[in-house]
């Protein structure tokens, strides 16, 4: 039985970590997290609580640590301006003569100095019999854009901050020519091309950036081609990597590895003779086989790695430079390859392998060898790409996941950051009756600010150096994310705040560094404030027809906005045939996810809002004579080509219209989720005239 919600202590120590005790659901509805709930996740944000008689002495704590603690771990410098900063002190210091520097990033020092007396007293308070007093410290000057430390020299100690200098404004993407972009979207998965293997490439990702430039395009968007683990465990969901920080070697197109040009040994004759039968039926099979392909592709690039790489001195040596540039990947490919000799997660590996420590013992060399030199092609390929389509006046468009796989790299070498008693979720909704449990462990919201940001700062750099659009899933992350606490139920989660502003900094500093324009994930429920702080920022936000219609025909689509992503749809929703059709109103009834009554209001109102758009259409002209799917989708599409959004994105499945989606959220395994190839191929989409004639369509509207 759960415990009624909490007394006023409880609430108050909630309010210091962050843990918001209530919430307004999608009806309007407040919602109040029970006791147990917010004991559950205050324990596991390391608050000393088992029980609501703990919640006194957890707030003691909590404010003894706080006021012990000078200055806040990280300050924000907004336009290089840096407001006056709070130094907190005992009382008894409040007289002494202070001084101080900043460490530039560039490895300059400005030395600062303050008299205690003269600074303006902002608050004071006893905490356990000793006095406090919070002092204004004063920072006159603008500071290059940039990570900088503040240190002040307290008697008996140095107490330092993170300042992180930073545009008001993240990057803003100029469209070539003044003209407003377009670009295709398709997951990478999905691209099957004549020469690949059952599974589109990297090098297939080339050539279609190329097709879409050579046609006026600008933007290839596809889903995240991080890490992850297609073994045991098996996780093929983009949104579940075992690393942020990692590319997917199941990407690597094999052909164009370096190693493969010479005829090699018997070896390796035999094993692609082998590897060619074994293509052959992953190449005909309408899903994606991503064991079988993982397998063939590791025993070929085994094979390369003993046959042709390490005869190879020059080669070898590149090999080597790498990883001494990319110290991280060591790290990654140890831990891969003790996955694997410990046939077990790392939650139960023994110590000190679980708490991080791994020696060469705990795992084989040569599994080792196999995934740095994976990980090595893959950073070339991808590079490889993005350096090509930059130069061909194209780009690539990412996806910057929420969330880790709780039992990949990322969450075993960074413990300290990630919140291992909670899963991230989202509260009950419409679609989802009984909310939504997604399986990945939150980040520490006080604990990413202690350690610095290195994490996310690598995170975000890792997408920035290769993507030239950003997309960050479900944008409102920045703000707060919805916990469920370990054996909740996901309609028992609460929302916990995160630092808005140092995040908002970040990402603008580094968009401005790699000239990557930043968009923000703001559909469903999400609050004003954060799609006012997306404007404030100068975030890209998303403007997804099938979300912005109306049943009046004079406004059956709502206006789109100039600083936005515009398209029908997203990989999470249904393609445009099975939206016109209702088809996917009967698939979430038949999930038992709406009822009889539900499944019948929600078709009127399907009938409503096409009637709708059919009317407006055709009122604007775009819109004649027959009324086909295929009709009201181009004239769909054309509208929004003369609309003021940056970026059109095409999903270009709907453009032969495919009912088939790639992902439906909510489900499992029953479901092809994240695994059917596009009914296409390359060769003959990209010469089929129905689809080579709207996209030349579309770039002409985009470009007058």
């Amino acid at each position: 039985m759960k415990t009624r919600p909490g007394s006023r202590p409880l609430r108050e120590l909630a309010g210091l970590y962050g843990v918001q005790t209530a919430y307004y659901d999608t009806n309007g509805q407040r919602k109040t997290a029970n006791a147990d709930t917010l004991l559950a996740v205050l324990k596991a944000m390391g608050a000393s609580v088992e029980t609501l008689a703990d919640a006194p002495a957890a707030i003691a704590e909590y404010a003894q640590k706080h006021w012990s603690t000078p200055l806040d771990p990280v300050l924000v410098a907004w336009q290089g301006q840096l407001p006056g900063v709070e130094l907190r002190l005992p009382r008894h210091m409040e007289s002494v003569r202070l001084t101080g520097h900043v460490a530039l990033e560039d490895g300059n020092r400005e030395a600062l100095e303050w008299q205690m007396g003269s600074l303006r007293t902002l608050d004071a308070q006893d905490i356990d019999g000793q006095p406090y007093v919070v002092k204004e410290l004063p920072l006159k000057g603008r500071l290059p854009y940039g990570y900088h430390h503040l240190t002040v020299d307290v008697p008996g100690r140095s107490a330092s901050a993170l300042t992180i200098s930073a545009p008001l404004k993240s990057y803003s993407r100029a469209p070539s020519s003044g003209r407003k972009g377009w670009g295709i979207f398709l997951p990478l998965y999905a691209l099957h091309h004549a020469n690949n293997w059952g599974s589109g490439t990297f090098s297939d990702l080339a050539g279609l950036i190329e097709w879409v430039a050579s046609m006026g395009g600008e933007i290839v968007a596809t889903l995240p081609f991080l890490a992850a683990f297609l073994d045991e465990p098996f996780e093929p969901s983009p949104y579940a990597p075992v690393s942020r920080l990692m590319w997917n070697a199941f990407y690597v197109d094999v052909d164009h590895v370096p190693e493969r040009e010479p005829a090699g040994s018997a070896q390796t004759r035999l094993a692609r003779r082998e590897g060619r039968e074994e293509i052959a039926v992953l190449k005909g099979l309408p899903l994606v086989d991503y064991k079988r392909l993982a397998t063939l592709k590791r025993r070929q690039l085994e094979d390369l790695w003993a046959t042709s790489l390490e005869p190879s001195p020059e080669r070898l040596g590149e090999l080597n430079r790498f990883v001494q540039d990319h110290p991280r990947v060591e790290d990654y490919t140890s831990f891969m390859a003790a996955c694997e000799k410990q046939r077990a997660v790392w939650s139960q590996w023994p110590e000190p392998m679980r708490s991080g420590t791994l020696h060469p013992g705990d795992y084989d060399a040569a599994a080792k060898h196999y995934h740095t030199y994976a990980q090595w092609l893959s950073h070339q390929q991808v590079e490889s790409l993005a350096k090509t389509a930059r130069a061909g006046g194209s780009g690539l468009y990412l996806d910057l996941p929420l969330g880790v796989h709780p039992d990949g790299y990322d969450a075993w070498r960074h413990q300290d950051i990630f919140i291992h008693g909670a899963r991230v979720g989202a509260p009950p909704d419409a679609f989802f009756t009984r909310g939504q449990d997604w399986g990945f462990p939150p980040l520490h919201p006080q604990q990413i600010r202690e350690q610095g940001y290195r994490y996310v700062l690598e995170v975000i750099r890792h997408h920035l150096h290769d993507a030239d659009i950003l997309r960050i899933d479900h944008v409102m992350g920045l703000h707060r994310l919805y916990w469920v606490p370990e054996g909740s139920d996901a309609s028992d989660g609460v929302y916990v705040r995160y630092p808005a502003e140092e995040l908002y900094a970040i990402l603008s500093l580094e968009s401005h560094r790699e000239q990557g324009w930043i968009i923000g994930e703001n559909l469903g429920t999400v609050p004003t404030y954060v799609n006012a702080a997306m404007s404030r920022h100068g975030f890209g936000k998303m403007y997804v027809a099938q979300f912005e219609m109306h049943p009046d025909p004079a406004k059956a689509l709502n206006p789109v906005p100039a600083n936005a992503v515009a398209s029908f749809n997203t990989h999470d929703m249904p393609m445009f045939a099975t939206f016109w059709s209702g088809l996917d109103i009967e698939n979430r009834h038949h999930m038992g996810l709406m009822d009889d009554a539900a499944a019948e209001a929600e078709k009127s109102v399907l009938e409503a809002r096409k009637q709708a758009l059919i009317e407006f259409l055709r009122e604007k002209g775009f819109l004649e004579g027959q009324t086909s799917p295929q009709a009201v989708y181009l004239a769909c599409m054309k509208y929004l080509s003369t609309r003021s959004a940056n970026l059109l994105l095409i999903n270009l499945e709907d453009l032969w219209q495919e009912t088939q989606p790639q992902n439906v959220p909510g489900t499992g395994p029953e479901r092809p989720n994240w695994r059917r190839k596009a009914k296409y191929t390359f060769e003959t989409f990209s010469q089929c005239p129905e689809v080579v004639e709207v996209l030349r369509e579309i770039n002409r509207l985009r470009k007058q």
